[in-house]
């Protein structure tokens, strides 16, 4: 537990009052796509990021409703009302609480790289996109259009004026967050100027009361359990993801480690009360991740402070908050998309196997096109297909004779499922002698398949009337073995010691 200094209270509580200004277009606009009231976002945010960020894993993460969840929840909510979403959140919470009780959150860390990299490409340009829909406006048959003319040259200048004030503060003081210092600056300048732009409460009223406990108003039998399970394990799916992802992005960021599985466990535990409490669940934002961080608040109170200045703006300061620029608010989250964006990934052309370069590729598309989830998943799928195509290519064998004139086949390699063909195109049983030797000194066998390949191998050479002669086999491989068992030599000294995976064995 950090010791509470001034300068560790003031960093963490600006950050945290910016991280709040922050989140509430994000949490109604997040809310109005999943065809909900702006307050049932609002309170999301409020319940996730104070839960997540006193109990978490990952102190300095940002936790809150967020637009990867909204995606999914708008189809029940359209087709089944909000009380069964809020059923569906809570039913969310406690498939991340069992997933947590499973300790599988320390999976995450076998995402690979690239696939890590594409995530924070991919959200980046989907947080950019998603800003976009502020320039649009109601037209006179209530379709969204894009705003012309002054309207549109006042809210792009708010937004320069914005970024310009962002990157420019941390050259003449870093005393204050300086998107908080963009977010005054535009607001009070609209404000003494008399600019007339959209704001904050165009989007939807925030002011309301605290939010009440009541059971989600559903039927409960199996009915309704048919009818959210499957919304309920994408979002907790998608939840997971996003957050564990994010805490792998600021371990990095921070040079830190979080504890996935505490998160996990947080996360579930925010989503039940969310849903308990009217609030439309939620999971890690990686933009006002970046945005506290990058504040320099790393620990806890940042994230509670957010949660109570969000409370605070909906209790007693709908009014002030509703009068800020929704113009301010796009330009950090320009900035914010900038500094997320790896521009690093540009200068791997080249330099790292174009493999890697087409997952990130790959990964950022499909989040971009689809959802992250799918992308994350893809991603992985495919680096394996790499990996196991790379590592089969390295299968050989040194080929020699001994004294005896016996031929010698020492492996090199992993003999497994996707290395079968390229081993037994290494050896040429016609055109061998009498007795030949393979040895697995430095090979190892992984898989059923492999256990087969020497099985076959073994049966072409007694078809041949040769005997062939298995050295340095582990005692698994000696017993999964069927047609060859009777060709290894054992060597209880030397004989290498390592499992096979096959359900033989369970």
């Amino acid at each position: 537990m950090p010791s509470l200094t001034p300068a560790y209270l003031k960093i963490n509580l600006l950050a945290g009052l910016t991280v709040a200004l922050a989140l509430v277009p994000e949490a109604i606009a997040f809310a109005l796509v999943a065809h909900l009231s702006p307050l049932t976002g609002l309170y999301a945010a409020v319940i996730v990021a104070f839960i997540t960020s006193c109990f978490g894993g990952r102190p300095g993460m940002i936790s809150a409703a967020a637009g990867s969840l909204a995606v999914v929840m708008v189809a029940l909510v359209v087709q089944h009302g909000a009380q069964y979403l809020l059923a569906a959140v809570v039913l969310m919470g406690v498939l991340q609480l069992l997933f947590a009780a499973a300790r599988l959150g320390k999976f995450i860390r076998m995402v690979p790289h690239p696939v890590m990299l594409g995530f924070v490409n991919g959200l980046a340009l989907v947080i950019f996109l998603a800003q976009f829909n502020h320039f649009k406006e109601p037209g006179p048959d209530g379709s969204a259009q894009w705003m012309a003319g002054s309207e549109l040259a006042v809210m792009a200048g708010i937004i320069v004026v914005t970024m310009a004030v962002i990157y420019l503060t941390p050259r003449l003081t870093k005393a204050v967050p300086s998107t908080l210092v963009g977010i005054l600056v535009a607001s009070v300048g609209c404000a003494l100027l008399g600019i007339e732009t959209k704001t904050v409460g165009d989007l939807g009223s925030i002011a309301g009361g605290l939010p009440g406990f009541a059971l989600p108003d559903v039927p409960w039998n199996l009915e309704t359990l048919r009818i959210v399970f499957p919304y309920s394990l994408v979002l907790a799916g998608v939840g997971l993801i996003e957050s564990l992802l994010t805490l792998t992005l600021i371990d990095e960021i921070t040079d830190t480690r979080g504890q996935p599985n505490r998160e996990s466990l947080a996360l579930g535990a925010a989503n039940v009360a969310a849903g308990l409490f009217g609030g439309m669940g939620g999971c890690a934002l990686i933009g006002q991740s970046m945005i506290n961080v990058n504040s320099g608040a790393t620990g806890r109170l940042s994230g509670i402070a957010a949660a109570l200045f969000l409370l605070a703006f909906i209790l007693f300061g709908s009014g002030w908050i509703e009068a800020i620029p929704l113009a301010a608010l796009v330009g950090v989250m320009f900035v914010v998309c900038e500094k997320t964006f790896e521009w690093g990934t540009f200068r791997l052309v080249g330099k790292v196997p174009r493999a890697d370069l087409c997952v990130i590729v790959l990964v950022a598309g499909i989040t971009l096109v689809y959802d992250l989830a799918l992308a994350v998943i893809a991603g992985v799928i495919v680096s394996a297909l790499v990996f196991a195509w790379q590592h089969a290519k390295q299968v050989r064998a040194a080929v020699s004779h001994d004294e005896q004139g016996w031929k010698v086949y020492a492996l090199e390699g992993t003999l497994f499922f996707a290395s079968v063909t390229p081993f037994q195109a290494l050896f040429t049983p016609k055109d061998d002698p009498q007795d030949v030797i393979i040895d697995f000194l430095h090979a190892r066998v992984v898989d059923h398949s492999a256990i087969q390949a020497i099985d076959a191998l073994a049966e072409r050479y007694r078809l041949l009337g040769k005997r062939l002669h298995l050295r340095y086999l582990s005692p698994d491989c000696r017993e999964l073995l069927d047609k060859a068992r009777g060709m290894v030599e054992v060597n209880l000294v030397e004989d290498p010691r390592y499992r096979v995976a096959d359900d033989k064995l369970a």
